[in-house]
Parts: C-alpha cells; sequence; structure tokens
C-alpha cells in the first residue's frame, strides 16, 4: 500500500485548504486513514482518523470544527478538509493507514499504531 499526500500550500490566517490522501496497490476498503501533522521542532500528533467504513471518525482538540476528514473508496482517495486555519497548523501534513479501525486496544490509535506512511506535504499558515 503506497500514500501520497497533496493539496498543501501557503494559506493566510483563516484561509482554507483540501488535503488529498490517495492510495495504490491496495484498495483503501480495508483501511483507517489518519492524518497527522509535524512541526518544526516538535513531535508527530494526530490530526483526525477516519475508519475504513467511514462510520468513526475521530479529531484532536485544536481541530475540531475547524477540520473535517472524509473518504472516497471508490476514488481511493481520504480528504482532510481545513477551514479556519491558523498559524499553529503550519506543519507537514502525514496520512497514514492501519486495518480498518482508528482505535487500538481501547485507545485512539497513535502514530506507532499505524503501518504505510505517506511523503508528507507542506501547509504554511502565514500573513
Amino acid at each position: 500500500l503506497q500514500l501520497v499526500e497533496s493539496g498543501g500550500g501557503l494559506v493566510q490566517p483563516g484561509g482554507s485548504l483540501r488535503l488529498s490522501c490517495a492510495a495504490s496497490g491496495l484498495t483503501l476498503d480495508y483501511y483507517a486513514i489518519g492524518w497527522f501533522r509535524q512541526a518544526p521542532g516538535k513531535e508527530r500528533e494526530r490530526v483526525s482518523c477516519i475508519s475504513s467504513s467511514g462510520g468513526s471518525i475521530n479529531y484532536a482538540d485544536s481541530v475540531k470544527g475547524r477540520f473535517t476528514i472524509s473518504r472516497d473508496n471508490a476514488k481511493n482517495t481520504v480528504y482532510l478538509q481545513m477551514n479556519s486555519l491558523k498559524l499553529e497548523d503550519t506543519a507537514v501534513y502525514y496520512c497514514a493507514a492501519r486495518g480498518f479501525q482508528c482505535y487500538s486496544g481501547g485507545y485512539i490509535a497513535s502514530v506507532a499504531d499505524f503501518g504505510s506512511w505517506g511523503q508528507g506535504t507542506q501547509v504554511t499558515v502565514s500573513s
């Protein structure tokens, strides 16, 4: 399974971007997809996750109400719509896959629980 992110760029505070995570090699039907981000000098952090069916979604508190994750299994693609962007959203954004669910052992799956990763796409929020 190979994942490729796209859609990053430079945007002003308050602006919007839509990131895409396109898969090849295998169908995404059996994979939960997570979005993560890593700012310079900081650890990679979870942003959002959507289960293989789309029936289970979670968001980090820092993006709730501003970001929306969705998936189109027919296109083998997962999206992250980012609205009301803030300076602190600046980071490299990665998508990653794990089997079926966004939970591991009863907890929200973390970085270590995801196996396949994309190369990342840069999002810069700046005035």
